[in-house]
């Protein structure tokens, strides 16, 4: 078991004390110049890299702490289907068609990801299989309506609705009323993925850098990116920083906003454990999503509490029983041995905030809980965009994402209040 904790996420991490020995990457040491900069080492940056340099690009990423310790070495796991906003949403906002680019987008995102592991030979822990329980029995019929939807419109027969008696016997608890089973998608241990990731880019001839943080980005002849430890000179630069973009630039703290999650471990539970008998993962219909899974050794990995200022609350542990234990109650006693958090971001219109911010210069972030399929593949649209292969990157650089309102001074206070606002309305 590893001691090691991230600096900028609470809580020691199972994922972190599962995943073997992670490996360590050297800190930039001087001045470097490349033909593409990528600030962020979580799946959307490593993904960029792996691809670009694969085609004998010069590509350098720059990561502040260690792989692994924001969101995507620490996150739920999940992939899921479509967007983060569902597809009736979007076909009302930006209609049919643009809708359907944008959910076999999230499709081939999904292959993408599994077929990267394949390739490179390295494991993901993959499990089939998400259920999306509804927690009030009104929202049945939208969950029936968009297994109907999704079939006649979009061609995914993946999808189906369980009858409360079914989504029952599928979660091991009464808690939920109905909801959908979606076999086309599944859940993954993120740090071992990320560190396969890793592996893969720097073999591929990325040069990677960890405890290297950006300081500045300024834009001459070239663009040069100021670190801690040294500069690095670039043609183009990628900002993959997600939740982690502390303020590098106005436009990023204007349009994607942090917010703090949080997931407990348990001990492994009995084989013949009635709890999600197919190791489903499970996100619910509540604003605040409860997602929770079952891991290869049968420990339930469940995720829920958020908090929304900058402070992190001071019992993780306590506040994920709470929750295990209103849809679990035998598991009241049952000892947690891993509680951990960190920061995920989210956009106003939950949707990803892919933008060239000026020529050269583009950033991917605001994955908004999707990220696991639509961060990893961001970062390879990007890359080929660069390569000049595919302008498929353009489906998300098109879609509007509003800034948050209230400015720099107001933001955070009109976030937390809104947010505890919908907290509320789940519990209504």
């Amino acid at each position: 078991m590893s001691a090691y904790q991230s600096p900028i996420s609470p809580g020691r991490s199972w994922y972190e004390d599962s995943c073997g020995l992670r490996p360590t990457y050297p800190a930039l040491n001087g001045d470097k110049n490349a033909d593409v900069v990528i600030i962020g080492g979580g799946f959307c940056g490593l993904s960029a890299a792996l691809h670009l340099a694969q085609a004998g690009t010069n590509v350098v990423v720059l990561e502040a702490h260690r792989f692994g310790d924001g969101a995507s070495g620490r996150n739920g796991g999940q992939m899921g289907s479509g967007q983060r906003a569902d597809v009736m949403k979007l076909e009302k906002e930006i209609g049919f068609e643009r809708s359907r680019a944008l959910w076999d987008m999230a499709e081939d995102a999904k292959k993408s990801l599994l077929s990267t592991a394949e390739n490179h030979g390295f494991g993901c822990d993959y499990q089939m299989g998400q259920l999306t329980p509804m927690h009030k029995e009104r929202f049945d019929a939208e969950a029936r309506e968009e297994v109907e939807h999704l079939s006649k419109n979009y061609d995914y027969d993946a999808i189906s609705f369980l009858e409360r008696e079914e989504m029952t016997e599928a979660l091991g608890s009464s808690h939920y009323y109905g909801g959908t089973r979606d076999t086309g998608t599944g859940h993954i241990h993120p740090m071992k993925y990320l560190i396969g990731l890793a592996s893969a880019a720097a073999k591929a001839g990325a040069q990677l850098f960890e405890q290297s943080p950006a300081v500045d980005v300024k834009r001459g002849s070239q663009f040069e990116i100021k670190t801690t430890c040294g500069t690095v000179r670039a043609d183009r630069v990628l900002l993959a920083l997600n939740g982690h973009h502390n303020d590098l630039r106005p436009e990023l703290a204007s349009h994607v906003m942090p917010i703090q999650s949080f997931i407990g471990a348990t001990i492994p539970l009995p084989e013949d454990s009635p709890i999600l008998p197919n190791k489903e993962a499970v996100d619910d219909s509540r604003f605040v999503v409860r997602y929770f899974r079952k891991s290869k050794d049968n420990r339930l990995l469940f995720g829920g509490r958020e908090a929304y200022g900058k402070s992190t609350p001071g019992d993780i542990e306590r506040a994920i029983r709470k929750q295990i234990t209103e849809i679990y109650p035998e598991l009241t006693n049952t000892e947690i041995t891993h509680a951990w958090g960190g920061n995920v971001a989210i956009t106003m219109p939950r949707m990803p905030y892919v933008r060239e911010l000026e020529p050269g210069l583009w950033n991917a972030g605001g994955f908004s809980g999707h990220g696991v399929m639509m961060s990893n593949y961001s970062g390879r649209m990007i890359a080929e965009h660069f390569l000049g292969n595919s302008d498929q990157i353009n489906h998300l650089k098109e879609l509007d994402i509003p800034s948050f309102p209230g400015g720099s001074l107001f933001r955070n206070p009109l976030k937390i209040l809104a947010l505890t606002w919908y907290a509320m309305l789940d519990r209504v």
